[in-house]
Protein backbone atom coordinates (compact mmCIF):
# COMPACT_ATOMS: atom_id res chain seq x y z
CA UNK A 1 0.00 0.00 0.00
CA UNK A 2 1.47 3.19 -1.00
CA UNK A 3 2.12 5.89 1.52
CA UNK A 4 -0.44 8.89 2.87
CA UNK A 5 0.29 11.64 0.22
CA UNK A 6 -0.34 15.42 1.61
CA UNK A 7 -2.43 17.87 -0.59
CA UNK A 8 -2.06 21.74 -0.82
CA UNK A 9 -4.74 23.41 -2.33
CA UNK A 10 -5.68 27.12 -2.85
CA UNK A 11 -9.32 27.73 -2.03
CA UNK A 12 -11.45 30.11 -4.29
CA UNK A 13 -10.52 33.41 -1.59
CA UNK A 14 -6.52 32.05 -1.73
CA UNK A 15 -6.68 30.33 1.50
CA UNK A 16 -4.55 27.20 1.67
CA UNK A 17 -6.45 24.05 2.32
CA UNK A 18 -5.01 20.75 3.51
CA UNK A 19 -5.83 17.02 2.25
CA UNK A 20 -4.99 13.82 2.83
CA UNK A 21 -4.89 11.24 -0.21
CA UNK A 22 -4.47 7.22 0.67
CA UNK A 23 -4.54 4.41 -1.68
CA UNK A 24 -4.97 4.53 -5.19
CA UNK A 25 -7.76 4.47 -7.80
CA UNK A 26 -8.51 0.25 -8.27
CA UNK A 27 -11.69 1.19 -10.68
CA UNK A 28 -13.99 1.60 -7.42
CA UNK A 29 -15.62 4.69 -6.02
CA UNK A 30 -13.52 6.39 -4.02
CA UNK A 31 -14.18 7.37 -0.57
CA UNK A 32 -14.45 11.04 0.85
CA UNK A 33 -14.00 11.26 4.69
CA UNK A 34 -15.19 15.13 6.21
CA UNK A 35 -14.19 15.54 9.90
CA UNK A 36 -15.71 17.21 12.73
CA UNK A 37 -16.28 20.56 13.94
CA UNK A 38 -12.55 20.94 15.34
CA UNK A 39 -11.07 17.88 14.16
CA UNK A 40 -7.98 17.41 11.42
CA UNK A 41 -7.17 14.35 8.96
CA UNK A 42 -5.80 12.05 12.06
CA UNK A 43 -9.07 11.05 13.41
CA UNK A 44 -9.74 9.10 10.12
CA UNK A 45 -5.94 7.85 10.22
CA UNK A 46 -7.23 4.46 10.90
CA UNK A 47 -10.15 4.06 8.78
CA UNK A 48 -8.70 5.40 6.10
CA UNK A 49 -5.98 2.61 6.32
CA UNK A 50 -8.06 -0.13 6.04
CA UNK A 51 -10.63 1.71 3.23
CA UNK A 52 -7.58 1.82 0.96
CA UNK A 53 -5.82 -2.16 2.38
CA UNK A 54 -9.29 -2.78 0.38
CA UNK A 55 -8.17 -1.30 -3.11
CA UNK A 56 -9.79 2.50 -2.05
CA UNK A 57 -8.97 5.76 -2.45
CA UNK A 58 -9.25 8.05 0.12
CA UNK A 59 -9.28 11.73 0.45
CA UNK A 60 -9.66 13.35 3.71
CA UNK A 61 -9.84 16.62 3.93
CA UNK A 62 -9.09 19.56 6.51
CA UNK A 63 -11.11 22.79 6.76
CA UNK A 64 -9.94 25.90 7.09
CA UNK A 65 -8.62 26.81 10.66
CA UNK A 66 -7.79 22.77 11.05
CA UNK A 67 -4.77 21.23 11.18
CA UNK A 68 -2.61 22.38 8.11
CA UNK A 69 -5.26 24.11 6.32
CA UNK A 70 -5.18 27.70 6.97
CA UNK A 71 -6.72 29.67 9.60
CA UNK A 72 -9.05 32.38 8.49
CA UNK A 73 -9.30 36.20 9.80
CA UNK A 74 -12.33 36.76 8.63
CA UNK A 75 -14.35 34.33 11.21
CA UNK A 76 -17.34 34.84 9.53
CA UNK A 77 -16.06 32.26 6.96
CA UNK A 78 -16.29 29.77 9.29
CA UNK A 79 -19.58 28.52 8.74
CA UNK A 80 -21.17 25.29 6.59
CA UNK A 81 -21.53 27.06 3.08
CA UNK A 82 -18.04 28.00 2.86
CA UNK A 83 -16.81 24.72 3.89
CA UNK A 84 -18.92 22.90 1.67
CA UNK A 85 -17.11 24.80 -0.91
CA UNK A 86 -14.26 24.51 -0.01
CA UNK A 87 -14.64 20.88 0.20
CA UNK A 88 -15.69 20.89 -3.87
CA UNK A 89 -13.05 22.86 -4.40
CA UNK A 90 -10.78 19.90 -3.34
CA UNK A 91 -13.07 17.23 -5.23
CA UNK A 92 -12.61 19.38 -8.28
CA UNK A 93 -8.51 19.56 -7.91
CA UNK A 94 -8.10 16.24 -7.40
CA UNK A 95 -10.77 14.63 -9.57
CA UNK A 96 -12.86 12.92 -7.88
CA UNK A 97 -16.56 13.22 -9.25
CA UNK A 98 -18.42 11.03 -7.18
CA UNK A 99 -17.12 9.29 -3.91
CA UNK A 100 -18.90 7.89 -0.75
CA UNK A 101 -18.93 10.28 1.50
CA UNK A 102 -18.23 9.33 5.33
CA UNK A 103 -18.61 11.89 7.34
CA UNK A 104 -17.97 12.43 11.26
CA UNK A 105 -20.19 14.96 13.08
CA UNK A 106 -19.49 18.30 11.10
CA UNK A 107 -19.00 16.24 8.35
CA UNK A 108 -22.03 14.58 7.98
CA UNK A 109 -23.78 17.92 8.49
CA UNK A 110 -22.06 19.16 5.35
CA UNK A 111 -22.95 15.87 3.48
CA UNK A 112 -26.86 16.47 3.91
CA UNK A 113 -26.77 20.04 3.12
CA UNK A 114 -24.70 19.18 0.05
CA UNK A 115 -27.46 16.16 -0.80
CA UNK A 116 -29.89 18.78 -2.90
CA UNK A 117 -27.34 20.44 -4.99
CA UNK A 118 -24.74 17.61 -5.22
CA UNK A 119 -26.59 14.66 -5.13
CA UNK A 120 -24.68 13.24 -8.24
CA UNK A 121 -21.58 13.36 -6.59
CA UNK A 122 -22.52 11.14 -3.44
CA UNK A 123 -22.64 7.53 -4.09
CA UNK A 124 -23.43 6.26 -0.52
CA UNK A 125 -22.89 8.36 2.95
CA UNK A 126 -21.49 6.84 6.07
CA UNK A 127 -22.98 9.36 8.69
CA UNK A 128 -20.90 8.82 11.95
CA UNK A 129 -23.18 9.97 15.09
CA UNK A 130 -24.89 12.75 13.42
CA UNK A 131 -28.31 13.10 11.75
CA UNK A 132 -30.95 15.59 10.95
CA UNK A 133 -32.47 16.47 14.35
CA UNK A 134 -29.53 17.53 17.14
CA UNK A 135 -29.85 17.20 21.21
CA UNK A 136 -29.28 20.88 22.49
CA UNK A 137 -27.65 19.27 25.27
CA UNK A 138 -24.63 17.61 23.06
CA UNK A 139 -24.33 21.46 21.55
CA UNK A 140 -24.19 23.06 24.82
CA UNK A 141 -21.57 20.41 25.81
CA UNK A 142 -19.84 21.09 22.50
CA UNK A 143 -19.90 24.97 23.01
CA UNK A 144 -17.95 24.58 26.63
CA UNK A 145 -14.96 23.15 25.33
CA UNK A 146 -14.31 23.94 21.97
CA UNK A 147 -12.00 26.45 21.92
CA UNK A 148 -11.50 26.50 25.65
CA UNK A 149 -9.80 23.75 26.71
CA UNK A 150 -7.33 24.29 29.55
CA UNK A 151 -3.21 24.32 28.50
CA UNK A 152 -1.30 20.81 28.91
CA UNK A 153 1.96 21.26 30.42
CA UNK A 154 2.53 18.13 28.24
CA UNK A 155 0.85 15.35 25.95
CA UNK A 156 0.25 13.26 29.08
CA UNK A 157 -1.21 16.53 30.69
CA UNK A 158 -3.60 16.84 28.02
CA UNK A 159 -4.55 12.79 28.04
CA UNK A 160 -5.61 13.63 31.71
CA UNK A 161 -7.29 16.50 30.61
CA UNK A 162 -9.43 14.76 27.99
CA UNK A 163 -10.02 12.13 30.11
CA UNK A 164 -11.56 14.31 32.96
CA UNK A 165 -13.65 15.66 30.35
CA UNK A 166 -14.53 13.07 28.51
CA UNK A 167 -14.93 9.70 30.64
CA UNK A 168 -18.51 9.67 30.71
CA UNK A 169 -18.58 9.71 27.03
CA UNK A 170 -15.69 6.63 26.94
CA UNK A 171 -15.73 5.07 29.92
CA UNK A 172 -13.96 2.01 28.39
CA UNK A 173 -11.15 3.94 26.85
CA UNK A 174 -7.73 3.08 28.05
CA UNK A 175 -4.53 5.40 29.61
CA UNK A 176 -3.20 4.46 25.32
CA UNK A 177 -6.63 5.80 23.80
CA UNK A 178 -6.97 9.17 25.94
CA UNK A 179 -3.12 9.59 25.13
CA UNK A 180 -4.22 8.99 21.44
CA UNK A 181 -6.45 11.80 21.13
CA UNK A 182 -4.13 14.09 23.18
CA UNK A 183 -2.15 13.89 20.22
CA UNK A 184 -4.84 14.54 18.04
CA UNK A 185 -6.25 17.45 19.60
CA UNK A 186 -2.90 19.35 20.52
CA UNK A 187 0.83 19.70 18.75
CA UNK A 188 4.05 21.24 19.67
CA UNK A 189 5.07 24.22 18.22
CA UNK A 190 8.28 25.54 19.55
CA UNK A 191 8.39 24.23 22.59
CA UNK A 192 4.56 24.94 23.28
CA UNK A 193 1.34 22.64 22.94
CA UNK A 194 -1.30 24.44 21.00
CA UNK A 195 -4.53 23.50 19.95
CA UNK A 196 -4.69 21.73 16.53
CA UNK A 197 -7.46 24.38 15.52
CA UNK A 198 -7.67 27.71 15.56
CA UNK A 199 -9.32 28.27 18.67
CA UNK A 200 -11.77 31.07 17.10
CA UNK A 201 -13.72 28.06 15.51
CA UNK A 202 -15.80 28.56 18.99
CA UNK A 203 -17.76 31.28 17.25
CA UNK A 204 -19.10 28.83 15.33
CA UNK A 205 -21.57 27.90 18.94
CA UNK A 206 -21.35 31.22 20.14
CA UNK A 207 -25.06 31.44 19.86
CA UNK A 208 -25.97 27.73 21.51
CA UNK A 209 -28.22 28.16 24.59
CA UNK A 210 -29.88 25.52 26.30
CA UNK A 211 -33.26 26.78 25.90
CA UNK A 212 -32.90 26.96 22.38
CA UNK A 213 -34.40 23.92 20.04
CA UNK A 214 -32.03 23.15 17.08
CA UNK A 215 -32.63 23.82 13.68
CA UNK A 216 -33.44 20.60 11.69
CA UNK A 217 -32.19 19.33 8.45
CA UNK A 218 -34.88 16.49 7.62
CA UNK A 219 -35.64 18.14 3.93
CA UNK A 220 -31.94 17.45 3.07
CA UNK A 221 -31.80 14.18 5.05
CA UNK A 222 -34.20 13.23 2.64
CA UNK A 223 -32.75 14.00 -0.53
CA UNK A 224 -30.48 11.45 0.71
CA UNK A 225 -33.08 8.71 0.12
CA UNK A 226 -32.33 7.31 -3.44
CA UNK A 227 -28.08 6.81 -1.66
CA UNK A 228 -27.00 3.72 0.21
CA UNK A 229 -27.05 4.84 3.90
CA UNK A 230 -25.22 4.19 7.07
CA UNK A 231 -25.73 5.51 10.49
CA UNK A 232 -22.71 4.77 12.98
CA UNK A 233 -24.13 5.75 16.87
CA UNK A 234 -22.58 6.02 20.01
CA UNK A 235 -25.00 4.49 22.41
CA UNK A 236 -24.14 7.20 24.94
CA UNK A 237 -24.00 9.97 22.84
CA UNK A 238 -25.44 13.22 23.63
CA UNK A 239 -26.00 14.46 20.64
CA UNK A 240 -28.71 12.29 18.23
CA UNK A 241 -31.17 10.67 20.22
CA UNK A 242 -32.31 7.20 19.45
CA UNK A 243 -35.74 8.39 18.72
CA UNK A 244 -33.92 10.48 15.86
CA UNK A 245 -31.71 7.63 14.69
CA UNK A 246 -35.37 5.36 14.43
CA UNK A 247 -37.02 7.97 12.46
CA UNK A 248 -34.33 8.41 10.08
CA UNK A 249 -34.55 4.47 9.33
CA UNK A 250 -38.39 5.33 8.88
CA UNK A 251 -37.71 8.00 6.28
CA UNK A 252 -34.86 5.65 4.48
CA UNK A 253 -35.92 2.21 4.94
CA UNK A 254 -33.10 0.71 3.87
CA UNK A 255 -30.67 2.87 6.27
CA UNK A 256 -27.60 0.20 8.10
CA UNK A 257 -27.62 1.23 12.18
CA UNK A 258 -24.24 0.31 13.93
CA UNK A 259 -24.84 1.22 17.75
CA UNK A 260 -21.98 0.93 19.34
CA UNK A 261 -22.32 0.42 23.34
CA UNK A 262 -20.14 2.28 25.56
CA UNK A 263 -18.78 5.19 23.10
CA UNK A 264 -20.76 8.20 23.07
CA UNK A 265 -19.63 11.29 20.59
CA UNK A 266 -18.14 10.60 17.83
CA UNK A 267 -17.91 6.90 17.31
CA UNK A 268 -14.49 6.02 16.70
CA UNK A 269 -14.48 4.27 13.37
CA UNK A 270 -11.09 2.55 13.06
CA UNK A 271 -12.95 -0.21 15.96
CA UNK A 272 -12.17 -3.71 14.25
CA UNK A 273 -15.98 -4.57 13.80
CA UNK A 274 -16.69 -1.00 12.89
CA UNK A 275 -14.08 -0.49 10.14
CA UNK A 276 -15.40 -4.02 8.71
CA UNK A 277 -18.75 -2.90 8.56
CA UNK A 278 -18.02 0.44 6.54
CA UNK A 279 -15.42 -1.70 4.14
CA UNK A 280 -18.89 -3.97 3.10
CA UNK A 281 -20.76 -1.49 2.85
CA UNK A 282 -18.54 1.32 0.71
CA UNK A 283 -18.27 -2.38 -1.68
CA UNK A 284 -22.18 -2.80 -1.90
CA UNK A 285 -22.28 0.87 -3.12
CA UNK A 286 -20.09 0.08 -6.44
CA UNK A 287 -23.14 -1.96 -7.76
Amino acid sequence: MTEPKSHFIEAADGLKLHAVEYGVDNGGLPVVCLPGLARTVGDFAGIARALAADGRRVVVIEYRGRGLSGYDSNLANYNPLIEIRDALTVFDTLSVSRAVFVGTSRGGILTMLMAPTEGSRIAGVVLNDIGPELMIEGLVRIKGYVGKLPQPKSIDDGAAILKELFEVQFPNYTAADWLGSAELTWREENGTLKLSYDPNLSVTVKDVEPDQTPPTMWDQFDALKSKPLMLVRGALTDLISSATAKKMAERHPGMELIEIADEGHPVRLDRPEVAERIKAFVRACDV
